[in-house]
């Protein structure tokens, strides 16, 4: 009989990591803290929660290095992206996915699985024995938080992230309001209009500026005060929309509020001055999420706020944004080249724990750790992909690649990638670049995944 895996941790990379370990002949049992600990961010206990966007990003494997993660993920039977596909929601390129019953079908699948068990519990110490993967996320608890400490005797890596508002379909003024993507884009009528749009014009967009530098504002949750004087290191790819305005009253216009590529039915000579933009957050189209609006607002300050958008006058909110602490490892100080942790190789991370940002990124190192682990544990060599594959590149980045005094979260880019020789540079050139990048990757995950079996 061979050894069992323990999984810390239900999310993205847990799910996947025990999903392809259990595929391997493994017996893995996930531990699981929610519900009977809660966290700021989550509302239930399923696995694979979507807490802050539902969306994957773009789904285009030719030019995007996060749709390449996720032909990759599909290439190799991930559960993540088989249950996203499953439950996709119109987005024009990007995949987006009904998060409740992406959740639960995740929950189901793995709860069916014959090999796997799921442990209600927190874990909040470093196992001396056994094989582990920690995969506990940005949300770890206070417990084994202070045992990662205590075992690397490094201090404690953290950034704020940031949570964007859903409002309630219904509430919205569609006589202001318009459904179209970007420059249409998008093979079907449903994908051309999977964007709920709401136009400001110069006036209504200074005013909003004003308001949002003026609203109060929480810079902590409860229990996350901090004494150091360091400012907030918020990641860039989720910044708070307060952050942004503070970095200029134009940033905003030049980033999730750009009015490029819309025309406004209702007034279709007018340019709008800005828009913001809204997402179908669930397959019933009865809730929107605010694209790009994730906010550190304190809630009666957010309603007035965002309620100054026009066509959200009467909005009403399923769920207000919010902030909440992420930490991750100093991974290139602190894991090898298997993701395990150097001073217990008996443990290995994945996820967001261990620097990468993402839904995808995460349940990427997951699904790596959880063939990593198997293959260990039934005594196969098993190397890491090649860093010129999307998967590959994340591993060697957190491991060595990147530089560990100014270590931060990374989602996955092809900046990350070695070049590949003889292509022209600049942006003419980008694109045969960038198609260069993919279908060299494709070629050697391929390999890899034939290499593994």
């Amino acid at each position: 009989m061979s050894e069992t895996l323990h999984i810390v941790g239900g999310g993205m990379a847990g799910s996947e990591a025990a999903w392809q370990a259990a595929q391997a002949g493994i017996d893995v049992v996930i531990h699981e803290m929610r519900p009977k600990i809660e966290t700021f961010a989550h509302r239930t206990g399923m696995l694979a929660e979507m807490v802050c966007s539902n969306s994957f990003r773009s789904d285009d494997s030719e030019q995007n290095a996060v749709g390449l993660l996720h032909w990759e993920m599909r290439a190799a039977n991930g559960l993540i992206m088989a249950t996203a596909d499953a439950h996709r929601l119109p987005a024009g390129g990007a995949l987006a996915v009904d998060r409740d019953p992406f959740a639960e079908a995740v929950t189901a699948r793995l709860v069916a699985h014959p090999r796997i068990s799921v442990s209600y519990e927190e874990i909040d110490s470093l196992p001396d024995d056994g094989q582990w993967i920690i995969a506990t996320g940005p949300l770890t608890s206070a417990g084994l938080g202070r045992a990662l400490q205590a075992e690397t005797g490094a201090e404690a890596l953290a950034f704020f992230d940031a949570i964007a508002p859903i409002v309630y379909a219904e509430s919205i003024d569609m006589s202001k309001a318009w459904m179209q993507s970007r420059y249409d884009k998008g093979e079907t009528e449903e994908e051309r209009t999977a964007y709920l749009n709401c136009p400001m014009d110069k006036g209504q967009y200074e005013a909003f500026i004003d308001a949002l530098l003026a609203a109060d504002k929480t810079e902590f949750h409860v229990g996350e005060e901090t004494s150091s004087p360091v400012p907030t290191p918020y990641f860039d790819g989720c910044l708070p929309i307060e952050v942004m305005a503070e970095r200029g009253r134009e940033t905003l216009r030049h980033g999730p509020m750009k009015p490029v590529g819309l025309t406004n039915p209702h007034q279709p000579d007018v340019k709008a001055h800005a828009v913001v933009q809204l997402r179908r957050d669930n397959k019933l189209g009865t809730l929107f999420n605010i694209v790009g609006f994730q906010t550190k607002m304190k809630y009666g300050s957010q309603t007035e706020v965002l309620r100054m958008i026009p066509g959200l006058e009467q909005a009403r909110f399923a769920r207000l944004g919010g902030i909440h602490r992420n930490t991750f490892l100093n991974s290139p100080t602190l894991l090898d080249g298997q993701m395990r942790l150097k001073s217990k190789p008996n443990i290995r991370f994945a996820g967001q724990i261990t620097g990468v940002e993402g839904y995808v990124e995460s349940a990427a190192m997951g699904l790596l750790a959880g063939r990593l682990a198997a293959a260990e544990i039934q005594g196969r060599a098993l190397t890491p992909p090649p860093g010129t594959t999307a998967t590959g590149a994340l591993i060697t980045h957190i491991s060595g690649g990147a530089e560990a005094k100014t270590f931060q979260p990374m989602n996955v880019n092809f900046g990350l990638f070695p070049p590949v020789e003889g292509l022209k540079g600049g942006r003419r050139g980008r694109k045969d670049r960038y198609k260069a990048y993919t279908d060299r990757a494709k070629a050697d995950w391929a390999d890899w995944l034939g290499a593994a079996v």
